[in-house]
């Protein structure tokens, strides 16, 4: 593997497991030198450890990487800031930010608490709103010191769930949607400066998928190709972070074993219209046709027919 990211700098928030800690490793072992960020929680957010993060490093080191730790929660606003400039006093400054950090609750609308949502949104959708605002200003300082553009790229970790909306995640799903929309808006405002913006949706084995319902099918096979291994997405988070992906922002991709798509934008599927202003008869007029096609989804809930 070639050290394409020679000399490049790069933070990973919740790099002590799972895809993060493979995204720390892949970044390291392609030259970058790579911020370990982790509080060093379980996958429900309780306690700290911080000795997952500096495990990572050790790991890095012991490969002839160059890494340093970050202990600290980036949904935090100063500790956000504080992760910034440590990079940036640490190994000089800083060009790839990629947001993994996450904990998981899951429970449905009916028994879930306010705590649980709010905790989860929290570390998801500001753990990564924080990280990148600061980041973001450092970039932008850069280019206009050093003449209108610099080196950024910035990666959000989504999940096909706000897409599905499962029913069993309200605040992860929710999270995650916030995730996109708030990257799809970065990525606009950060191009003129030199900075990309994509968000990727790994479908893959980590301890969230095995924590809920469906955990039996991100199993390791006993044999031939694992389908679910984490490994199969990080070269994809690994590209973004590139040179050669330049031109690349404002992308939602989902990838997982040997297979990367992206998303388009929501485009309408039906639109009608009318001669005079909508009455309720008028909109029913228009719409029950097309819904009475519909098939059910879930207990009281249907969608129309593609």
């Amino acid at each position: 593997m070639g050290k394409e990211l020679e000399g490049k700098v790069a933070i990973v928030t919740g790099a002590a497991d799972g895809l993060g800690r493979l995204h720390a490793l892949h970044l390291a072992s392609m030259g970058a030198a790579v911020v370990v960020n982790d509080v060093g929680t379980t996958l429900e957010g309780a306690g700290e450890d911080a000795s997952k993060a500096q495990a990572v490093v050790s790991e890095i080191e012991a490969a002839g990487g160059t890494a340093a730790t970050h202990h600290g929660d980036v949904a935090d606003w100063a500790t956000a800031e504080g992760m910034i400039q440590h990079t940036v006093d640490t190994f000089g400054g800083l060009d790839i930010l990629i947001n993994n950090a996450g904990i998981m609750r899951d429970q449905t609308i009916f028994n879930i608490s306010e705590q649980d949502f709010d905790d989860v949104v929290r570390v998801h959708l500001k753990g990564h709103f924080a990280p990148t605002k600061f980041a973001c200003n450092y970039w932008r300082a850069q280019a206009k010191a050093g003449g209108g553009t610099t080196y950024g790229r910035i990666i959000g970790t989504a999940s096909e769930a706000f897409l599905m909306g499962n029913p069993g995640q309200p605040n992860y799903a929710a999270a995650k949607a916030g995730i996109a929309s708030f990257t799809m808006g970065v990525a606009q405002l950060m191009l003129k400066y030199g900075v990309t913006a994509n968000v990727v949706l790994p479908r893959a084995r980590t301890r969230m998928t095995m924590s809920g319902p469906q955990a039996p099918i991100f199993q390791e096979p006993e044999e031939g190709f694992d389908t679910f291994g984490p490994q199969n997405c990080v070269p994809l988070f690994a590209y973004l972070c590139t040179p050669r992906a330049a031109r690349v922002s404002g992308q939602l991709f989902i990838v997982w074993g040997k297979e990367i798509k992206t998303l388009a934008n929501p485009q309408p599927i039906e639109v009608w219209n009318t001669e005079e202003p909508w009455t309720v008869d008028g909109v029913h007029d228009a719409l029950a046709p097309h819904y009475e096609k519909a098939e059910p989804v879930s207990d009281g809930y249907s969608a129309p027919l593609a």
